[in-house]
């Protein structure tokens, strides 16, 4: 009973998780001419909030054995509903960027927590649905800013009433610390100590990951941020409707991890990574095909579509991958390799379109999804050879 409660919070929690993601993108069109600044601004502020989540990502481990993921989960989402609630009071760039620290910082721990449990002690579905629930809190942010903006209303509104259901989460995960404590046994009990970062990084195969990692959150924040923008800019649509568009791409992801959810008791975590990449690259050739608008819809959908099963079967496969008394620590290790990409690629397109054309925007994605795939190539022969090797000596 306790354990089905428990992960009805973490269920919960991963809504909270996506509300703030796609904010940012979907308002920025609207955002930039208010704040006075130019369109690639938005990358720094991007950079700060992912900066922030990188920091409490690697150092996770630490702060999960001292404080337990229930006080982890409980500040975390207490912080970003802070800081967008500072978003909503702010008319300033400077602010914006003051308030984007808490933001970032709110997520690392408690994703990497949250990921981990999950890997170790639910099936694969589990962690389809929980990023499927990430999706929906993604997906509902920009529907919730749309509203605002096609009222009539500030993005600021937008941000203040993603900060009060945030507030709201908080108090629900509050009520439900009694649940981590009766879990406490299980969180602590995989690994006595703390993994060195200099042992992590001589494990086979984990340079690969985490650049898979970085590559793929590349992928998915860059469209994500600027999705809205490239339709605006190059595509003249208008911000509200870009912004109701670009929802769909976040649509995409929550409809692809719920249905992924029934496709892993088929698939195994490496065909759902390679099945997800294919359909990437679909979304991307839709994308570019000279039929005027009527093929962005259906490419952004795409996007989100091959986005869903890649990042939930990367993490999933981590206890198998490397051991579970890595895990964690990997795990921690590879969300900040995630958000390193989420901090980095972002602004660098936007410093490239704002300097050349929003029309590189499927060329950029494109050639990160060939660097990922590639590195998914060599970790799979790597985890390989080490399967083999192992088998071959237990057979002597």
């Amino acid at each position: 009973m306790f354990s089905l409660l428990l992960l009805i919070i973490i269920y919960l929690s991963f809504i909270s998780l996506g509300l703030p993601d796609s904010l940012l993108g979907s308002a920025w069109p609207s955002m930039f001419n208010s704040l006075n600044v130019p369109l690639h601004y938005a990358g720094f502020i991007s950079m700060i909030i992912a900066g922030g989540t990188v920091i409490s990502s690697i150092f996770s481990e630490r702060i999960i054995r001292r404080f337990g993921t229930g006080i982890v989960t409980v500040a975390s989402v207490l912080m970003t509903a802070a800081a967008l609630a500072g978003f909503s009071f702010s008319h300033s760039f400077f602010l914006l960027c003051i308030f984007a620290v808490p933001l970032g910082l709110g997520a690392g721990s408690v994703d990497a927590a949250l990921n981990n449990y999950v890997a170790l002690h639910y099936k694969a579905r589990h962690m389809s649905w929980l990023h499927c629930f990430w999706g929906i809190g993604a997906s509902a942010g920009p529907i919730i800013m749309s509203f605002f903006l096609i009222h009539q209303h500030s993005w600021n509104s937008g941000y203040g009433a993603i900060g009060i259901i945030q507030f709201c989460l908080v108090f629900l995960l509050i009520i439900s610390l009694p649940l981590w404590k009766n879990n406490k046994s299980t969180e602590n009990s995989e690994q006595n100590n703390p993994v060195k970062f200099s042992k992590i990084f001589r494990i086979a195969g984990v340079k690969e990951v985490l650049i898979a990692f970085f590559c793929y959150c590349s992928i998915e924040m860059t469209v994500g941020l600027w999705g809205a923008s490239y339709l605006v800019m190059e595509k003249g649509i208008s911000p509200e409707i870009a912004a109701q568009w670009i929802a769909l791409y976040y649509i995409g992801i929550t409809a692809g991890r719920f249905i992924s959810g029934f496709i892993t008791m088929k698939l195994n975590n490496r065909q759902m990574i390679h099945l997800g990449q294919i359909i990437i690259g679909c979304g991307i050739i839709i994308l570019v095909l000279p039929f005027g608008n009527i093929t962005l819809l259906p490419g952004f959908f795409m996007i989100g579509l091959g986005c869903a099963p890649i990042f939930p079967s990367l993490l999933h496969a981590t206890p198998e991958n490397f051991g579970k008394e890595y895990s964690q620590a990997i795990m921690g290790i590879q969300m900040g390799s995630a958000y390193i990409g989420t901090m980095i690629m972002p602004p660098i397109f936007g410093w490239l379109a704002s300097h050349m054309s929003f029309s590189i925007f499927p060329i950029f994605i494109g050639i990160i999804l060939i660097i990922k795939i590639i590195m998914v190539e060599v970790l799979n022969r790597k985890i390989n050879r080490i399967e083999y090797n192992e088998l071959k000596r237990d057979l002597i």
